[in-house]
């Protein structure tokens, strides 16, 4: 899926497209990037920051399915990211930080996305 295709589903289904607040990216570091980082050893399946062919089925889906994942958990991904004390619209904030990722991250001759 090239980058105008993904920009177009993104705003129909309604996620952000903007720079987000840091909050996101300060949640992401402490509970997300373990498993979510490019170059982590992960779950099989579990999508990559930036890697756009990571996340596109669960962008068919729409963010309110992607929010309930991460909010009551999902494979091996523990509720939150296994953070409990993360309010749910800190954990919102994370996704939206990670979302807003793969828009902006730029492919590479092989076709994968990968974040700079």
């Amino acid at each position: 899926m090239n980058s105008l295709k993904l920009m177009i589903l993104c705003c129909a289904i309604g996620l952000p497209v903007a720079a987000l607040a840091d909050e996101g990216g300060d949640v992401y570091r402490q509970a997300c990037a373990v498993c979510h980082a490019v170059g982590v050893a992960v779950a099989p399946g579990t999508p990559r920051l930036g890697v756009q062919s990571d996340w596109a089925g669960r962008l068919s889906g729409g963010k309110p399915e992607m929010l309930r994942a991460v909010l009551k958990g999902k494979g091996a991904m523990p509720p939150k990211g296994g953070d409990a004390s993360l309010s749910d619209a800190q954990a919102g904030a994370a996704l939206d930080y990670m979302l807003s990722r793969i828009i902006r991250s730029q492919p590479l001759a092989s076709g994968d996305r990968r974040p700079e």
